[in-house]
């Protein structure tokens, strides 16, 4: 039927084509062509008018033409061609010679191609009119269009699919879902090729479509997520209006079914059970419940709360935001003995409601969650929990404190027995008995010392002694008058010489170190030896404390410089203590304002002058100083001990103590070790020793002017050396030997003094023989310092003379 249809369309196009070909040649005078000649060429001028050429309509072509002949298009013409073959006809453009062949004799043109419309709409092509001879353009070019006729050879396409909507469930009929559209590339504006309707294929039960726009919509009201959540509805776009023979083409539309809070929470179960242990601390969980949702989303968020009294104050329910799980936590301390099961109402309800919905029913269900207690062997508890004992702090040793009371509060009911922490009470200062719990004193207490104690009392089964409980007690210890007062400071006051009677001198207060219930309450008087005092009185304020005042006219240092005033204080008990105070009033001159000039104390006039800040400022100087100095003489001392020889025989340390006699600037060769060989290289001197015999010097000559005028190197080959050298030689033995010093020469200690030094040789090194008469005696008033090197010599030289005698 489709094909005959498409014959017959066929069929009225070629017809339709035909009256406009006849039309067209009876017309050919009436109408000029789009291609006329330009109005100034002359040879297209007659009369002074433009002489019309061309001659032909619009140029149409039906696309998809399937014959087996050239498509007859249309004619151009000219109206200089009288029929004879003398005018040739072309064209040129767009398919000319390909899709479009032209008759040059007739001007016919045929289309040799099927042309379709949806590719290209129209071909503009160029017509020239040529003597067949001359080959000269009889008429101007000119342009014309073929344009492509459309015939409804496209179906609607969608072409934004696939198409996924949504609408919430439960809503109204007619509510709008989405809008889809179809595209025909047929001719809008030729007939109905493209002209879309559209229908709903599958799925009309439950949506409809706009015929005209597309717009899908809800046909029922009672769309339920639950039930189904998703929806696959065909939609068909048909063109030609819709009429019989019209293309069509469809799609498919997803329709989500999104969700409200159209379900109430629901419990699995109306009862749960759970057990805990009644030992349990507070905060621990005993279980999870949940409550079902049919709702997705925040539309299955939900609360618990606890319903009942007994549950509120027992138990806590709380929400895990990430399961949506009831947690049901101890919220007081459980006791097997007091109640073995408690029984809780919970209640679930949806934290988001839609009010659209509120008809549907009450959004919240109950369920009820039995909690088991579980027994356990419990520590002993304290009662009642009172932790505050007092006793009074002249209390002898073993006097009852207080006692603590623990049960078991099992239902074996064991005996308790008690202890103290020890590390809580090292110094046993008290005692508890272990079966009855009487704390007692087991030492002498001193409130002033302690006022309070703070012990740890343990409660512990009999025949289990790991089910232990603790229990902190605090103790204080009241006070008892036993502690006299005493003067605040050791008061000194100062009286000008000149002072009148009744002037304030000082003002005394005391201190207690008891602390009575009531206050202190202190009395004041001069004590009994001071009875027979006439220069100062005592008068008592009332207050606690008590004024000193002048009681003659004029004081004088001279003839007493310092007066001592006993001051007895006698607090209020009970029982009543006393003691006595000295008071230390100095008589001070003074200018004529009453200020202090001069006292026989020069601390007082320190004090005086000074405020206590400065006095504690100065005392802090001089005290550091005072360590500085023994610091430093500690220093010292401890480095001349360091520097000090074993043996107070060792010479080496006198010698090396001489060594800052040197040779003054000139002295550069004290430490070369070259210099100090040469010392003693005996030979050499033996060698050319002639200065020091009698010959030359004669027995005139003085040796100790000779040892100014010789080098101080040069000796004499008689001096014998072994001495020293058996000396030198234990040393360096023992410096060998001892590891923890570092090893050096103590020929050091002897090197080369100096030709310039203004002062001899010490050494007996230098000596010009065993039997030198140098005299040695000088040495004498070097001072304390060489005090013993003198006796060594001084000594020496007496030993010598006696043998001589």
């Amino acid at each position: 039927m489709a094909k005959g249809l498409q014959g017959f369309s066929w069929s009225m196009l070629l017809l339709f084509c035909a009256i406009q070909e006849l039309g067209s040649w009876a017309m050919h005078t009436a109408v000029e062509g789009p291609g006329l000649g330009e109005p100034g060429d002359p040879a297209l001028l007659a009369g002074g008018r433009v002489k019309r050429g061309w001659v032909w309509n619009q140029f149409f072509v039906v696309e998809e033409y399937t014959g087996t002949e050239p498509l007859y298009v249309g004619k151009i013409h000219s109206d200089s061609d009288e029929g004879d073959g003398s005018i040739k006809y072309t064209i040129s453009g767009e398919g000319a010679g390909t899709i479009f062949l032209i008759d040059e004799i007739t001007g016919d043109i045929h289309a040799t191609e099927r042309l379709d419309r949806e590719q290209k709409t129209f071909y503009t092509l160029r017509a020239q009119a040529r003597d067949r001879q001359t080959d000269q353009l009889l008429e101007p070019e000119s342009e014309f269009i073929i344009k492509v006729q459309d015939i409804n050879d496209s179906e609607p396409r969608f072409l934004e699919g696939p198409y996924i909507g949504s609408v919430a469930e439960l809503s109204p009929v007619g509510t709008s879902v989405m809008q889809v559209m179809a595209s025909d590339a047929d001719d809008p504006t030729y007939g109905s090729s493209a002209r879309v309707v559209y229908s709903v294929l599958e799925g009309e039960q439950h949506f409809t479509v706009d015929s005209k726009t597309g717009v899908i919509r809800t046909a029922v009201a009672d769309l339920d997520r639950e039930t189904q959540d998703r929806y696959e509805v065909v939609i068909r776009a048909t063109d030609m209006a819709g009429q019989l023979g019209g293309l069509s083409g469809s799609t498919t539309v997803t329709i989500v079914v999104t969700d409200v809070n159209d379900n109430p929470p629901r419990f699995p179960q109306k009862m749960y059970q759970f057990s805990i242990v009644e030992t349990a601390p507070v905060g621990t969980a005993i279980g999870r419940v949940k409550a079902e949702d049919s709702d997705v989303g925040e539309n299955t968020d939900m609360t618990y709360q606890v319903k009942d009294e007994e549950g509120v104050e027992m138990f806590k329910v709380t929400t895990d935001s990430n399961t949506q799980e009831a947690v049901i936590t101890v919220q007081k301390p459980l006791d097997y003995e007091s109640k073995k099961v408690h029984t809780v109402v919970v209640e679930a309800l949806n934290k988001f409601v839609d009010p659209r919905f509120v008809d549907l029913g009450t959004f919240r269900d109950q369920t009820i969650v039995r909690v088991s207690v579980l027994d356990v062997d419990e520590p002993p508890e304290f009662r009642p929990p009172s932790n505050l004992m007092e006793v009074q702090e002249d209390a002898h040793v073993g006097s009852v404190v207080g006692v603590v009371t623990a049960l078991d509060p099992d239902t074996a009911n064991h005996p308790v027995r008690y202890a103290i922490d020890r590390s809580t009470d090292a110094e046993r200062i008290f005692d508890i008995d272990a079966k009855t719990g009487a704390i007692v004193t087991g030492k002498v207490l001193d409130r002033e010392t302690a006022g309070w104690h703070n012990i740890t009392v343990l409660a512990m089964e009999a025949d289990n002694h790991s089910q232990v409980s603790r229990a902190s007690l605090r103790i204080r210890i009241l006070d008892v008058n036993d502690n006299p007062p005493e003067l605040a400071t050791p008061y000194e006051a100062a009286v000008c010489e000149d002072a009148k009677p009744g002037q304030l001198i000082q003002t005394i207060s005391v201190v207690d170190r008891d602390e009575p219930q009531s206050g202190h309450r202190f009395y004041f008087t001069l004590a009994p030896e001071a009875t027979n005092n006439h220069h100062f009185s005592l008068l008592d304020i009332q207050d606690n404390t008590a004024a000193v005042h002048t009681q003659r006219v004029g004081f004088n240092r001279q003839e007493q410089d310092v007066y001592l005033l006993p001051i007895l204080v006698v607090d209020s008990g009970p029982p009543a203590l006393s003691s006595t105070g000295t008071l230390t009033i100095r008589v001070c001159g003074c200018d004529s304002n009453g200020a202090i000039q001069s006292c026989n104390s020069t601390a007082y006039v320190v004090s005086a002058t000074l405020s206590p800040g400065a006095l504690i400022a100065l005392l802090v100087c001089v005290l550091i100083l005072v360590v500085l100095v023994l610091l430093i003489l500690t220093l010292k001392r401890h480095h001349k001990s360091h520097l000090t020889s074993e043996d107070d025989e060792d010479m080496r340390d006198n010698v090396i103590k001489y060594n800052d006699e040197g040779g003054g600037e000139q002295d550069t060769e004290a430490y070369d070790m070259s210099a100090l060989r040469s010392l003693y290289d005996f030979s050499e001197i033996k060698a050319g020793d002639g200065g020091g015999g009698p010959g030359e010097g004669g027995p005139g000559r003085n040796p100790a002017s000779e040892l100014h005028a010789l080098p101080q190197w040069v000796q004499s080959p008689d001096l014998d050396f072994s001495v020293f050298r058996d000396y030198i030689c234990r040393k360096v033995e023992q410096a060998d030997e001892d590891l923890s010093v570092p090893p050096y020469d103590s020929f050091q200690t002897y090197a080369f003094e100096g030709s310039d030094s203004p002062v001899p040789s010490l050494s007996s090194i230098n000596t010009w023989s065993s039997s030198s008469e140098q005299d040695f005696s000088y040495l004498g008033g070097w001072g304390p310092r060489f005090r013993q090197l003198a006796a060594l010599y001084v000594g020496r030289r007496g030993d010598e003379d006696g043998e001589e005698s």
